[in-house]
């Protein structure tokens, strides 16, 4: 109901549930919803929209009309409506997804561009104005009011970002969340790419070409390898692809944008054309760009998409790109534990930089989850704001936030909340934001679980440490899980918990919040960070697994199960398979032998990154597991050798000592391993040596024991030296004419 003309522009709407304006028998609202006589597919899916909503807020029934019926006096006039003429309401500004939102007389109007602009319109009225919030495709808050009462409006908001694509769960499973929150779902982006990233091996296959043609493929130390990348300079290569897209492009001519870019490794080549041109211009970007310029000559009126990621990542100097050609830049080396723009070791800011001034069309394909662990919390929503303001000011139009995509992974559905909202409008309030969807998604609990959240976020700054997405727990030991705060974020769940018991629904979604920590105090108390969080007790050298690390693990994976977690890091391991692994672990994690707790002396030098607890990491009885980073000392271009003082005479039948191989990190299992005894540490006598039988090409990642067995030897001192790879073999990308270095990972020499 308009009140006086006092009021007129102050109070746009009331829908009062009374029978002076609703009919008992029908319950219609005096408003109507106005669309045009012939309305396009936008405008009936807004109109519907609106209706659905407005009967559910008022619990009335508003009725849609077209602009050839009578005038009413109360309206809701949405898209090209013939009722907009006597306002004089021109749709000039706005963008092809932006809308405007206008009160004027008795009159609501909402217009929208040519693309989805009526419907975001729509939904931001619904989410701004009525209260209505969507914080995940399943948690919908519709408040219950029978009067709503509107300020005078005028508002036109056009992106920043045109185009906004979220890969977590939520945007990922839900047409209707993208929608809601103004994202472009995945299958739109299928519907106009007609390739996606990684496209060399497609467009010339190496099991096509290589045993005919290797001169097609990358040249490395002189050799040529397949399944790397191509030959840029080779001028078959450019007609083989310029071909296969053309046959693709008759195959799909509704498709917009086609990629050509690297696979998805190294091993750019490095033979005598190529190398001269990625000289002369500073980057292996060089002879891509080059490349790509010319084939975007050949379809201009398609766009042609390349990646600048890894080791096309530095913009070339002196190369501009063709009209037609968009940049992918990929953020995926930087640190997330502050904003890039104030990190001034990270290359990034040079990258993005040199890149805009070459090119008006970029495309940021951005991280925000970790994916070598997507159950470890990862405390970046700090960075998520500033990251996003300098791809803008950098004039950056296009943004592919990569999460867990299908997955579930911490606080993934706060995160595609706060992401939607800043893809939107990167200087909204973020703190308001997170505040909100906290109190909707958690309800009582949210205070809880906003301390929790800051105090993380916090304890990560202040440490300076970093924060990478392929870490794992065993990162933040150190910065913000150390073990004093893991014992302050239990607390804080133990209260959200309590203040939520009499809400099944609040409890449950608390729980679900808590399974990152839980899972980082399972696999930190395996480095036995303190007495509070390890998995084993010792009684009179007998180990004993502790009874509430059992507990937690029944905790974690009957709620990760519950929750719906298939996949606790990127290459998957289901919650059921973990907790496999952790029986295992509890059956042979922990060794005492009869070095252990024993003094060692390391005579190579530890690499600072790998450095874990330095000299007892090698007898703490904790032994590694298929993870570099779990209690691992590394060397770099560097043999192994370390002494182990067994403090008194001691009889010895075996001796072992585990290594690491995972070749695409650069890390290989010792040739040789070699052992010595020594009555007084001076002068050793070898006992024998155990050589690898392993092929330095197999891949994965794993473990090898080096054993070696001994008939009854007895000894003091214990010597444990390895003849190794200091470079990177000759068929490895790493090579690098003999310069690039090969890495060694140890860990716990057993004495038996």
């Amino acid at each position: 109901m308009i009140k006086n003309n006092i009021y007129r522009f102050l109070i746009l709407i009331s829908f009062i549930i009374s029978t002076e304006f609703i009919s008992a028998q029908n319950k219609l609202s005096n408003f109507k919803i106005v669309i045009p006589a012939k309305p396009n597919e936008n405008e009936i899916e807004a109109s519907n929209i609106l209706q659905k909503y407005l009967n559910l807020v008022t619990d009335s029934e508003i009725k849609i009309i077209t602009d050839s019926e009578p005038e009413f006096e109360f309206e809701i006039l949405l898209g090209n409506n013939n009722r907009l003429s006597k306002f004089n309401i021109s749709t000039d500004s706005i963008d092809k997804d932006g809308y405007s939102i206008i009160t004027i007389e008795n009159k609501l109007v909402i217009i929208g561009g040519s693309k989805k602009g009526l419907l975001y319109g729509v939904y931001t009225f619904l989410d701004k104005y009525l209260g209505c919030k969507m914080f995940t495709p399943d948690v919908i808050e519709i408040p219950k009011n029978s009067e709503i009462i509107l300020p005078q409006i005028n508002l036109v908001e056009n992106p920043k970002i045109i185009y906004r694509e979220l890969h977590l769960p939520s945007a990922r499973t839900s047409q209707l969340f993208c929608d809601w929150h103004k994202l472009h779902h995945y299958s739109e982006r299928e519907k106009y790419y007609g390739s996606f990233v990684h496209t060399f091996e497609n467009l010339v296959p190496s099991d096509k070409y290589f045993k005919e043609h290797p001169e097609y493929f990358s040249e490395i130390n002189g050799n040529r390898i397949p399944h790397q990348q191509l030959c840029l300079t080779n001028p078959n290569v450019y007609k083989i692809v310029v071909d296969e897209l053309k046959n693709k492009m008759k195959e799909r001519p509704e498709a917009e944008v086609w990629d050509v870019s690297q696979n998805d490794n190294f091993g750019n080549c490095t033979c005598k054309n190529c190398r001269t041109i990625d000289s002369i211009h500073g980057s292996p970007a060089a002879t891509m760009l080059n490349f790509v310029n010319k084939v975007a000559k050949e379809f201009p009126n398609k766009t042609i998409s390349t990646l600048a990621y890894q080791y096309t990542r530095k913009a070339p100097i002196g190369i501009k790109t063709e009209p037609n050609v968009m940049v992918v830049l990929c953020t995926i080396e930087c640190d997330r534990s502050k904003p890039i723009s104030e990190n001034k070791d990270d290359l990034f800011n040079r990258d993005i930089e040199e890149w805009s001034k070459l090119s008006n069309n970029i495309k940021i394909w951005d991280y925000v989850v970790q994916f070598s662990s997507y159950t470890d919390p990862f405390p970046n929503f700090h960075v998520l704001q500033p990251n996003l303001q300098m791809f803008v000011d950098h004039g950056v139009k296009y943004l592919f936030e990569q999460g867990s995509g299908d997955s579930w992974s911490d606080f993934h559905e706060m995160k595609a909340y706060v992401l939607a909202k800043l893809l939107w409008n990167p200087n909204d309030n973020v703190q308001n934001i997170i505040d909100e969807f906290l109190k909707g998604y958690y309800g009582d609990a949210s205070k809880y679980l906003r301390n929790y959240f800051d105090l993380m976020h916090t304890s990560l700054q202040k440490s300076g440490g970093n924060l990478i997405i392929y870490g794992y727990p065993s990162s933040g030991k150190e910065s913000y899980l150390t073990p004093e705060l893991l014992k302050k974020y239990t607390v804080i769940f133990n209260e959200a918990e309590k203040s939520v018991m009499d809400n099944p629904t609040f409890l449950e979604r608390v729980k679900t919040a808590r399974l990152p920590l839980e899972y980082a105090i399972l696999e930190l108390s395996k480095l036995n960070v303190s007495k509070d969080f390890q998995i084993f007790d010792l009684v009179d050298n007998k180990v004993f697994v502790r009874e509430e690390m059992k507990n937690r693990l029944q905790f974690f994976v009957d709620n990760a199960n519950k929750a719906g977690i298939k996949a606790l890091h990127e290459r998957g391991k289901s919650p059921d398979e973990y907790y496999m692994e952790m029986q295992k672990y509890f059956e042979d994690g922990m060794i005492v032998h009869k070095a252990y707790k024993k003094n060692v002396n390391i005579i190579s030098q530890i690499h600072p990154n790998y450095f874990v607890k330095g000299n007892e990491t090698l007898t703490d009885g904790t032994t590694g597991e298929a993870n570099y980073f779990f209690n691992w000392l590394g060397f770099e271009a560097n043999e192994f050798e370390a002494i182990v003082d067994l403090k008194e005479k001691t009889n010895i039948n075996l001796l072992r000592t585990n290594f690491l191989q995972e070749h695409k990190s650069w890390i290989w299992l010792p040739k040789v391993v070699e052992y010595y005894i020594s009555d007084n540490g001076i002068n050793f006598e070898k006992v024998g040596e155990v050589k690898n039988e392993i092929d330095e090409r197999k891949e994965g990642i794993f473990s090898q024991a080096f054993t070696l067995n001994v008939n009854n030897v007895s000894a003091k001192f214990v010597k444990v030296k390895t003849k190794s790879l200091i470079n990177c073999p000759v068929w490895h990308i790493g090579y690098t004419n003999g310069t690039g270095k090969a890495w060694l990972f140890v860990d716990e020499i057993i004495v038996n």
